[in-house]
């Protein structure tokens, strides 16, 4: 706003000194330019105070909208978590047993970007709290929810360490990594989480990835496979990390799996 007013001052205060020196009468030529200087900002200050009302009328509106709809969201997903699980109790037929599942792991997506989204709308218009966190218990207890999916198991081995973070952005950071590791292995593989020297390891041993492959994986919209997710896991871990002053190293072997290596050094109590 103040760059606005300063533009507008300026650019008719050039326009009256050119005026000034061309005009024979002196005196009302500088009263002129003084009058002419005050009007001139009183207006570039009422033209950028109005755009910025209504920049945050606009930015309100959709505030309520948005928590409004995120509200909406929630209820239907519960209804259909709510009633796939009463099915299941009920179905025994094999086939309807499955459709069922893959309606469950539908659902699990769909809650998993609405946290995802109610996150990062939460960050843009409230202040994200950050917390002392024991990072075993956390991963313990992400690892305890991966494993009620019935995919792959997981091989824990931590210490306990105190981190400085903000808790929910992590945790979601910590899901898609999570849920990359069991997306792109089979059920028989297990996953690998340990620290070591500050460093958070998670090593599966599924499809891996090759040279050319590992050049895109922070790219929104980039996936292995377009009917395994919509490839914007590692795109929001990357931006994670970076905000989170986290080191975030990723090595991969096509046929023999990923590594991810997250350097906690900076965020330790």
């Amino acid at each position: 706003m103040k760059k606005e007013t300063l533009g507008y001052g300026i650019l008719i205060f050039l326009t009256l000194l050119m005026l000034y020196f061309l005009s024979k009468q002196e005196v009302f030529s500088l009263f002129l330019l003084f009058f002419t200087l005050l009007l001139s900002f009183f207006i570039g200050y009422f033209v950028s105070s109005n755009r910025a009302y209504r920049k945050s009328k606009v930015d309100e509106t959709l505030t309520h909208i948005v928590r409004e709809i995120l509200h909406e969201l929630n209820i239907p997903l519960s209804t259909i978590k709510a009633n796939t699980t009463l099915l299941k109790r009920k179905l025994e037929d094999e086939k309807s047993l499955k459709r069922i599942e893959r309606i469950e792991d539908a659902s699990l997506r769909l809650a998993r970007l609405y946290d995802e989204l109610n996150y990062g709308i939460r960050k843009e218009i409230e202040a994200i709290e950050y917390e002392k966190v024991d990072i075993k218990q956390l991963i313990e207890e992400r690892v305890e929810i991966m494993q009620l999916l019935n995919r792959n198991c997981f091989n824990v081995n931590l210490e306990p360490l105190t981190l400085f973070i903000d808790k929910i952005g992590f945790e979601k950071m910590l899901d898609n990594l999570l849920t990359n590791a069991m997306k792109y292995s089979s059920k028989e593989k297990n996953i690998d989480i340990y620290l070591d020297n500050f460093v958070l390891t998670i090593q599966d041993y599924g499809i891996g990835m090759d040279e050319v492959e590992l050049l895109s994986i922070y790219e929104r919209y980039f996936t292995l496979n377009s009917s395994k997710g919509e490839g914007i896991g590692l795109a929001l871990v990357k931006a994670y990390c970076d905000e989170a002053n986290i080191g975030i190293d990723i090595f991969s072997k096509k046929g023999q799996g990923t590594i991810i290596n997250l350097n906690l050094k900076e965020i330790i109590v």
